[in-house]
């Protein structure tokens, strides 16, 4: 019987073999890319892919061994077809693109009132430009699809209560594109009228997001919670009422509102921050853009979340975000949102994009930014 040293470099030999094989068959991939190339073919062929897994299943000769000999040749072709891509896209022009025109930006709108967070975020981007404040977000996306705005401002994921879901759900909802992202740190305060202590408080009033964040010190204070659309939208509230009402919201909102402030740094998190998006009805791409957002579906099919990951493993972008809404067909299926580095001249990104397309039902280019 061989020691584990033998065993050991007899499996280096047959990786060194694997590993020449290998080559050998991407070399012949590039030369598969040419001739589509020349002849106008789409790199992802179905009926080939089945063929070939079929062929590999019947003659692997063991069945505990079919699907791990399936997933390796699945694997790849996978990097076959990220490799034609790459050949296909060598050398091919760049696109250009309009840049985003924020200096000149006439029309902007983001959700609430003045003082709110969404206010904050929109700040950063524009200035003091005037703003426009929207009910509801979707009343955002409305305006931006229609031309009514020319840039919508809206939140979409916190450090400490995670993904701002109506958001991503008007994503999937409205054509829009995401042309940059700022984020605001969130400092959450609770206010009340003057001469209202925490012990009169008999109901606190704020975002659903708001109070996700700072349900811990709700909870440890018995603090009954009701949502408003708005941080500053409850400050409001509680401005005028006659009841002993709080607010979580900014430091500057319950100042501005003439709101006592009873407690401060309430999050449950001491850094506390929020993604902030800003979208527009056209593609608008940053020259400093180093980040790229998409949507898209994936199969019900074993390994298909594997084969997904992949795609951006092999093109070697890193993947800065992964969220997931339900479709709300009445079905359990989910609809996926990335966030990978890349830029769009960047040949790998287009064949990472040009992948996607080809191989999955439902694909959405959803824009480009710089991170964060």
């Amino acid at each position: 019987m061989k020691d584990l040293k033998q065993l050991r470099d007899s499996i280096d030999d047959i990786d060194q073999q694997i590993l020449s094989l290998f080559m050998q068959r991407m070399e012949l991939c590039k030369g598969v890319a040419d001739y589509k190339k020349l002849h106008d073919l789409p790199v992802f062929q179905g009926g080939r892919e089945k063929q070939v897994i079929d062929r590999i299943k019947a003659l692997t000769g063991h069945s505990e061994l079919e699907n791990g000999t399936a997933a390796l040749f699945t694997t790849i072709m996978d990097i076959s077809k990220i490799l034609q891509n790459r050949t296909i896209f060598a050398g091919s022009p760049d696109r250009e693109f309009r840049a985003p025109a924020f200096a000149s930006a006439k029309r902007i709108g983001c959700q609430g009132t003045a003082g709110a967070n969404s206010e904050t975020a929109a700040r950063m981007i524009f200035g003091d430009k005037q703003l426009t404040y929207y009910k509801t977000f979707e009343d955002v996306f409305r305006a931006v699809q229609s031309g009514e705005l020319d840039y919508g401002v809206l939140p979409v994921h916190n450090s400490t209560a995670g993904s701002v879901d109506s958001t991503y759900d008007l994503m999937a909802k409205y054509v829009v594109y995401t042309v940059k992202e700022v984020t605001v740190e969130i400092n959450h305060c609770l206010a009340a009228k003057p001469g209202t202590s925490l012990s009169d408080v008999t109901c606190v009033y704020s975002h659903p997001q708001a109070i996700a964040q700072c349900s811990e010190f709700l909870t440890m204070n018995a603090l009954k919670a009701h949502e408003s659309s708005n941080t500053a939208v409850a400050a409001e509230k509680v401005a005028g009422s006659d009841e002993a009402y709080a607010a979580i919201c900014s430091i500057e909102c319950a100042e501005r509102l003439g709101l006592d402030i009873i407690a401060e740094n309430i999050a449950d998190c001491s850094v506390n921050r929020t993604r902030f998006v800003c979208i527009s009805k056209e593609l608008q791409v940053d020259p400093w853009s180093d980040a790229v957002s998409v949507m898209l579906t994936i199969p019900h099919t074993e390994g298909s979340l594997y084969r997904l990951l992949t795609k951006f493993y092999v093109n070697g972008m890193n993947l800065l975000r992964i969220e997931n809404r339900p479709i709300r067909d009445g079905s359990f299926d989910v609809r996926f949102y990335l966030d990978f580095s890349g830029k769009l001249t960047d040949p790998n990104v287009k064949a990472t994009i040009r992948d996607l397309e080809e191989n999955l039902e439902y694909f959405r280019f959803l824009g480009t930014f710089r991170s964060e």
